[in-house]
């Protein structure tokens, strides 16, 4: 079925067909973790870091081990979440810039849902604009469909603890007492019991900070994890074969491993106050992240020109999985996805079905019976049947970016595109120090490619592109065109700072 809120008027009344005369739109609850790594759960297998209260949300809902966010860093990946278009399209080629912020003319989740009648809010980070309109005037939360909203333009180094720069409904409150999960899952509980309209569905979408650097979690949990049984553990956590400081870094893993379960006991508040308003069973919750792991630095300390102890502290994990943060290999974009809806998808299902950021909005749209935007390019679909474990099909394929020109040092592709269990990795030829990043991506197209087959290779180890040229031509062939078409719409727009 392409509209899901029919099925789940059909089965809500055949179960509560005596209770109610109508029923309700379902409230939709998004919860974005920042720099959360595939493996970092328990539910995801990791063997170290304890998440009951996620890991239960999993129990009650499906666990996805296809999900992706649409970009492998964070201002791209929340814009693909919130318009449901690849973040090239809207000039997202990296993160949040003095000319790069998420236009008016872009069309969110919050604007759409408010057509049909939902009232909307936002906590956390946004990073999509700067939220202090006396350094620059762009759309905040408020511009984006948002009624009710508390956030930080970034927060990425202000600090876990006490953070300053919150702005609420657009004046600035300062500096907020308490860790940040903590203060914006407060807020949102608060807005749930005492603010909101009870009469109208609601849409709330949540960012923590954590656990993005800086890493600083209270005592108590980090102390979790000061054992000798954690030293052994870590020693088989995997990293995206990617390269490790040759520092040794080993006494911080304690305060990764606690914010992770600090994250996961503020969530926990929040599933506790849906259920204790008796929100639960109509309230489709997704949770997630907006990328891969953060990697602490290693390229820099090679280079003998930078020390970031800030980030000595990241031990996320993508699992199984190549790549971490920023890499287009799958552990830059494949993250946890875990969705509850009470009465519509089984408890304690898992779904290996792709789904990407891009198809939250699409999926939401069609849930709620509002239509998807027409007069632009959407490049998510209704994916509601991955979430029930059934194939999704997909006429265009999953692409993820990101501008990296420094191959000498990073060994990095610019770009990934998925079809089936096929993932095409590209490289554009190396940018000359002459040429501008723009210009660089205006005028190439990818160049050298590898294939893996995700089905027999999750790891992404052993190139197949030599043994299997056409399958590598015709995926070559959409990757150029979807590059030139998603870079060109983002390069023409790039200067349209309405």
């Amino acid at each position: 079925m392409k509209n899901y809120f029919l099925l789940y008027i059909l089965v809500f009344f055949v179960f509560n067909s005596s209770c109610r005369e109508e029923t309700p739109l379902p409230n939709i609850v998004i919860f974005l973790a920042d720099d959360l790594g595939y493996g970092d759960l328990g539910c995801y297998g990791n063997p170290i870091i304890k998440t009951p209260n996620i890991d239960k949300l999993a129990a009650e809902g499906v666990r996805m081990t296809d999900f992706h966010s649409g970009g492998t860093v964070c201002s791209p990946s929340r814009a693909a979440l919130l318009t449901g278009r690849n973040p090239y399209r809207s000039g997202f080629f990296y993160i949040l810039g003095k000319d790069t912020y998420l236009k008016n003319e872009e069309i969110t989740i919050a604007e759409l849902l408010k057509k049909t009648g939902y009232e909307t809010s936002f906590f956390g980070k946004w990073h999509l604009s700067t939220l202090e309109k006396e350094k620059r005037d762009e759309p905040g939360p408020g511009d984006q469909g948002f009624d009710y909203w508390m956030g930080t333009t970034v927060n990425a180094f202000d600090g876990p603890k006490n953070p300053g720069k919150f702005i609420l409904n657009g004046k600035s409150i300062g500096v907020t007492e308490g860790w940040y999960c903590d203060i914006i899952v407060d807020k949102a509980c608060n807005w749930l019991e005492n603010v909101r309209n009870k009469k109208k569905p609601f849409f709330m979408y949540m960012c923590s900070h954590e656990p993005h650097t800086p890493i600083l979690p209270p005592e108590k949990y980090s102390q979790m994890y000061d054992t000798g049984e954690v030293d052994e553990l870590e020693k088989n956590i995997k990293y995206g074969q990617v390269t490790r400081p040759k520092k040794d870094i080993s006494l911080n893993k304690k305060e990764y491993y606690g914010t992770v379960s600090q994250l996961d006991n503020a969530f926990g508040r929040l599933l506790n106050t849906l259920e204790e308003l008796d929100l639960k069973e109509n309230t489709l919750v997704i949770f997630t992240s907006d990328n891969g792991p953060e990697t602490p630095v290693t390229i820099e300390e090679s280079l003998g020109n930078w020390d970031d102890p800030i980030r000595d502290k990241c031990f996320g994990t993508p699992g199984d999985f190549r790549g971490m943060k920023r890499f287009p290999y799958e552990g830059g974009h494949r993250v946890p996805g875990i969705v509850r809806f009470p009465g519509i998808i089984p408890a304690g299902i898992e779904s290996n079905v792709l789904f990407n950021g891009t198809d939250i909005l699409p999926t939401i749209c069609n849930l709620v019976g509002e239509a998807v935007p027409s007069d632009r390019p959407i490049d998510g679909i209704d994916a509601f049947a991955a979430f029930l474990n059934k194939k999704v099909k997909r006429d265009v394929s999953s692409i993820w970016f990101y501008p990296n020109h420094e191959d000498t040092y990073f060994r990095m592709p610019q770009m990934s595109m998925r079809k089936g269990n096929y993932s095409l990795i590209g490289w554009l030829p190396p940018k000359a120090d002459s040429i501008s990043l723009h210009s660089w991506m205006a005028n190439n197209n990818p160049e050298k490619v590898e294939l893996y087959d995700l089905s027999l290779d999750p790891s992404q180890i052993n190139d197949i592109s030599i043994q299997n040229p056409e399958i590598v031509a015709s995926m070559k062939k959409e990757m150029i065109s979807l590059w030139q078409e998603m870079r060109d719409e983002g390069l023409a727009g790039k200067n349209n700072k309405k």
